[in-house]
């Protein structure tokens, strides 16, 4: 008999995630473990679409997203978390003190925020 491993419903302890952009795999994988929807993965996405592969600071970027869209709310937990080279994966859990107004940000997506989220198919088609 095979036991189907119990997974939390993490939409129920945390409002945002800050999930490492590491990679398109990597997100699609979190994705669907953590039964996360898009709007959750929407700044991880967007990050790794216009920044690349940053590495650790890629959760601040996202962070920074969901502040420039008006998300963060006071009281809002954020989950981030981040992965190294092997089994490392480290986490920090924040509590927004107050709401973020867009309006009065200075963040590096302020100058664009307006065109995202932009469409980032699944499966890229292979050209040769």
């Amino acid at each position: 008999m095979k036991i189907k491993p119990f997974i939390p419903v993490f939409k129920l302890a945390f409002e945002h995630f800050c999930i490492l952009a590491g990679g398109r795999g990597v997100l699609d994988e979190l994705e669907k473990n953590l039964e996360l929807t898009e709007w959750h993965m929407e700044p991880s996405r967007m990050t790794l679409y216009r920044f690349g592969n940053t590495s650790s600071s890629s959760l601040w970027y996202e962070l920074a997203y969901s502040e420039a869209k008006g998300r963060i709310k006071k009281g809002d937990r954020i989950w981030q978390i981040g992965f190294g080279s092997g089994f490392k994966c480290n986490s920090a859990v924040w509590r927004a003190m107050r709401a973020i107004d867009p309006a009065k940000e200075k963040n590096p997506w302020m100058d664009e925020i307006d065109g995202f989220p932009v469409r980032v198919p699944k499966v890229a088609p292979f050209v040769y």
